[in-house]
């Protein structure tokens, strides 16, 4: 049988990744070395990982925030781990102004008096303001988030997987006590592992980072592990404990209630558009992408099929009748999102189109499902279309697409429990 992704996954799935992104029209390289442009069905997917993720945040205590992308060096000279580990990946602003040369070019004319390190991640610049808002133990904790990008200097990269720039959120709290921060960072884990299992569709394994692969500077690093469909480990989230390291190299410190002074304790975490790459490696298939309806930006997509002119308005009318009626119901506490795909091409075309980018539903509508108040219905999730009563299948959407998200989850968490060992020596490891 003949796909509509090659190479297929089996073959080459590194190289299969890249054509589901294309043929699902996520994202595209840009003129700019190892940056992408993130289409509207690839942005689409990421602003329903924010507004969830969002709600989640605010519902734990967090406030969202915005802080600097330029960082000035020196505040990086203050963690001596956090620098060393950052180091390679910094990309750097040394000048400010443009002038032409004696040929005519564009050149780099005004030195800045410091150098500025383009975000790679906020500790320092967000610990500088945190010393300047917290005073007293009556000021914790600081809760904050921020949604932002950030620019890691990376010699080999991949869409949605690793990225020179590429988005994130970044939670940063600050503590009276060891044991507030530590319950911060677990909680955000907690979050994470909810977030991935209940509306991703993904399980995930949690639990703390070897020494070698801590976060830089940080006392211990907690993260949520994704198996992919070639059986490697994808890393979807981390929760850092950061300890009093970072509190005592931008000096965040606050009086306690006997009014002594001491340093905060802080954490860290953040997820990226690495989901994304998650999201395809986990569930798509070699006709291209899969999406879980809970955090797919549309879940039905209605194709007319027409011949002829004359039959055009007629079919139109009774699509966008059925849009309204669809757009009714709800799932997960939002109105369904259907769209109608009404462009002049061929219905094959159009409808492996959809098929690549993943939607969950797909609902063909001519003359003959009219005459008989049918609909033509294919579910992402499983190869056959079937014929179902335009009435029942209103009746029954919300759980189809519900039914849907628990099959993905349960399809992916079968394959990381048939591919998981336990063993109990090095030998047997080995």
């Amino acid at each position: 049988m003949k796909h509509a992704i090659s190479p297929s996954r089996s073959d080459d799935y590194p190289e299969w990744f890249q054509q589901v992104v294309k043929a699902a029209d996520l994202a595209e390289n840009s003129p700019v070395r190892g940056c992408m442009v993130i289409k509207p069905w690839g942005y689409g997917i990421w602003e329903n990982i924010q507004k969830v993720l969002d709600k989640k945040f605010k519902e734990t205590g967090h406030q969202n925030a915005y802080f600097p992308l330029f960082i000035p060096l020196s505040f990086f000279e203050r963690e001596a781990a956090h620098v060393e580990g950052f180091a390679k990946e910094c990309a750097v602003v040394t000048h400010h102004r443009l002038e032409k040369n004696a040929e005519g070019k564009l050149v780099p004319a005004g030195e800045l008096e410091q150098p500025l390190i383009v975000r790679p991640t906020s500790e320092m610049i967000i610990g500088e303001m945190f010393s300047k808002w917290i005073e007293s133990y009556r000021d914790l904790p600081i809760l904050i988030n921020q949604w932002a990008n950030v620019v890691r200097w990376e010699l080999r990269t991949r869409m949605f997987l690793r990225t020179t720039e590429f988005l994130w959120q970044e939670g940063h709290t600050a503590h009276a006590t060891e044991k507030e921060a530590v319950e911060e960072t677990l909680r955000m884990l907690e979050v994470y592992t909810r977030f991935s299992e209940d509306y991703l569709a993904i399980p995930v394994i949690k639990g703390e980072k070897s020494e070698g692969e801590r976060f830089p500077g940080a006392d211990s690093t907690y993260s949520i592990e994704m198996m992919m469909q070639d059986r490697k480990a994808l890393q979807g989230g981390t929760s850092h404990f950061l300890g009093q390291n970072f509190a005592k190299a931008s000096q965040i410190k606050f009086s306690n209630e006997k009014g002594e002074e001491q340093f905060c304790w802080t954490t860290s975490w953040g997820v990226t558009t690495r989901l994304i790459g998650g999201l395809i490696m986990v569930h798509s298939d070699d006709d291209g992408l899969v999406l879980p309806p809970r955090i797919a930006p549309t879940h039905i997509v209605i194709l007319p099929i027409i011949h002829g002119d004359e039959q055009r308005e007629e079919i139109i009318q009774s699509c966008q009748k059925l849009k309204e009626s669809i757009e009714k119901i709800s799932y997960m506490g939002q109105p369904i999102q259907v769209m109608i795909d009404a462009r002049d091409i061929r219905g094959g075309d159009k409808k492996w189109s959809w098929v690549k980018k993943g939607v969950p539903l797909r609902i063909e509508l001519g003359k003959r499902d009219m005459a008989s108040d049918t609909l033509y219905v294919g579910r992402r999730d499983q190869a056959q279309s079937i014929q179902i009563p335009r009435v029942e299948f209103l009746e029954k959407v919300e759980g189809i697409l519900e039914e849907m998200q628990k099959n993905l989850f349960n399809r992916a968490k079968q394959f990381q429990e048939a591919n998981t060992l336990e063993v109990t020596s090095e030998a047997e490891l080995v």
